[in-house]
């Protein structure tokens, strides 16, 4: 990606305050500064701190949040803001959850349930938003819809055999058939492991239980037991292993349980060869021009919810209405979010997103959340074109960098905004890497990608308090949470400074961010450690209280 070049702060100030007679008052207050050392900020974080670590301010708290408390303490108070609309493209979200229900975007021009496309957008009933995905839930990963679409094409060939035209094709299908043979292995073993794991810790639990009669029992309960047989001891040694890592053995039993599921849930949806997941919504998804397909039911078809759980928190994270005294505020108030559902439980397609993008930018979104992404893409064009669409529309994508701890400027995720290695396609799209809430060395999250070049700013994605669907709240972590952070002080600077661009607003959230000195470990890897200022384009941590004073002096 090319580097945008810095704004001419004072220049610009002066140009456009004298050319177009703005009555905005640049904001009298210094930008904040980090002049402390890595090892200096190391205070305890408390549990109330936990749920709202991403609001901290670095100096004050010793905590590297966004200083959005400190933001709406001094200064949001004097400004008047406008209505932003910020698009998620997600699973889907809860929209009767308590703290979004009052923060929803909704059609105006389109009557609720009557069947008729009232505003002619080609889409029934799309008062909250659309559902592109229509009744899927679990799906396929890329590399393994790739498989399946050119097996019979290729399967048994070398690249020899295949024509001119094909050998790119030939090469992505060599490529998700390597890339299945990784995976597959990899998520099998931890299935198999933790299936292991659970029977093992049952049996012993259960004898235990049977020989000092409860459920409960501690270290000390394990070690009291008079004249163990050589199954007693079998059974102690493995749970005083369990316990060691605190918690309950009942607790530990259902995060083993967890585990089974989930790794059960990739095989089943993820790797799944015979299941063809797209077939409901009768629709290609190889042509981009078949766009009459999906539902208005945003929040998908689980009467729990379970599949809008991500979308929930995203949503939350953003615009969780604020001071309603109910569960969490959100980054942003006067926001309104727009539901588009279109990320299912496996990878999403890119027609979907292409669409979502265009859908999000035709009514009215000023910035667009993507916590989504993939290593395989088979019509990244689609996207790309969706991208300088919205680019013209005036809209800020804001891109979660991807939790596979890869360095971006070597491997490529999907979305980006690089048709040509080393240059974007236009300046609406930001791309967040996250950090954790221990400043030093440990500051960016062991999953988070990185990238001088292709990862934009960091900020806060590990642990994340915020919504999930009927009415309750969860921790959640990943750059999908990273993203909606910076998507939530991207809302409230175009709320405060409306005249200023999706282009001048990224400038605004890369140059106000807080630089750090501190040398972290990325990629989870302790051997690889780098300067924190050369692992993002800015080398900084998006900071909302900067954000808004600098943009005040655009």
């Amino acid at each position: 990606m090319k580097l945008l070049k810095p704004f001419l702060f004072a220049a610009a100030t002066t140009i456009l305050l004298t050319s177009c007679g703005s009555t905005v008052r640049p904001i009298n207050a210094a930008l904040l500064k980090n002049t402390n050392e890595e090892t200096s900020k190391n205070a305890k974080i408390e549990e109330v701190q936990l749920k709202s670590w991403s609001y901290a301010d670095l100096k004050t708290d010793t905590i590297p949040g966004m200083s959005v408390d400190k933001a709406y303490a001094e200064l949001i108070p004097n400004l008047k803001g406008t209505k932003v609309i910020v698009a998620v493209i997600d699973s889907g979200i809860d929209i009767e959850h308590e703290d979004l229900k009052n923060v929803l975007w909704t059609n105006k021009d389109e009557v609720p349930n009557n069947g008729i496309d009232d505003d002619d957008n080609g889409y029934v009933d799309d008062v909250y938003g659309w559902n592109f995905l229509g009744d899927i839930v679990g799906e396929n990963l890329e590399f393994v819809r790739i498989i399946k679409r050119y097996e019979a094409d290729f399967e048994g060939k070398s690249i020899a055999d295949v024509t001119e035209e094909q050998k790119a094709l030939f090469v992505m299908y060599e490529k998700a058939k390597a890339e299945y043979s990784k995976e597959y292995d990899e998520i099998n073993g931890n299935y198999n492991r933790y299936n292991q794991m659970l029977s093992q810790v049952t049996a012993s639990h259960d004898a235990i239980v049977k020989k000092i009669g409860k459920e409960d029992y501690s270290a000390e309960d394990l070690a009291a037991i008079v004249d163990p047989t050589e199954e007693d001891q079998k059974n102690i040694a493995i749970l005083s292993q369990m316990l060691s890592y605190g918690g309950t053995i009942p607790a530990f039993k259902n995060r083993l349980n967890r585990g089974v599921q989930y790794f059960q849930g990739r095989l089943k949806n993820h790797f799944a060869m015979d299941t063809d997941f797209r077939g409901v919504l009768n629709d290609d998804p190889y042509d981009i021009n078949d766009t009459d397909y999906g539902n208005n039911d945003v929040d998908g078809p689980d009467p729990k919810k379970e599949d809008a759980r991500h979308g929930t928190h995203v949503a939350g994270i953003i615009a969780a209405q604020r001071g309603n005294n109910i569960g969490m505020d959100g980054v942003a108030q006067n926001v309104e979010i727009m539901t588009l559902r279109a990320v299912p439980d496996g990878d999403e397609y890119d027609k979907d997103v292409a669409l979502a993008i265009r859908y999000a930018a035709d009514n009215g979104a000023k910035v667009i959340n993507t916590s989504f992404g993939k290593a395989f893409s088979q019509n990244p064009e689609w996207v790309w074109d969706a991208i300088e669409y919205a680019a013209k529309k005036d809209v800020l994508i804001v891109n979660a960098a991807g939790n596979d701890a890869n360095d971006l400027d070597v491997v490529v995720s999907y979305p980006n905004d690089e048709i040509v290695k080393g240059e974007e396609i236009s300046d609406n799209f930001i791309t967040i890497g996250a950090l954790n809430y221990k400043y030093g060395k440990e500051m960016v999250a062991t999953f988070s990608n990185y990238g001088a070049a292709n990862v934009d700013l960091f900020s806060p994605g590990v642990k994340i308090w915020s919504t999930t669907p009927l009415n309750t709240y969860e921790y959640l972590q990943g750059t999908s949470m990273a993203s909606p952070n910076v998507a939530g002080v991207a809302a409230m600077v175009r709320s405060y400074y409306p005249k200023l661009s999706a282009k001048q607003v990224k400038q605004v959230l890369m140059d106000s961010g807080l630089g750090v000195a501190a040398t972290v470990i990325v990629g989870g890897d302790e051997s690889n450690t780098q300067a924190f200022s050369v692992i993002s384009k800015s080398g900084k941590i998006v900071n909302l209280y900067n954000a808004l004073i600098l943009a005040s002096k655009l």
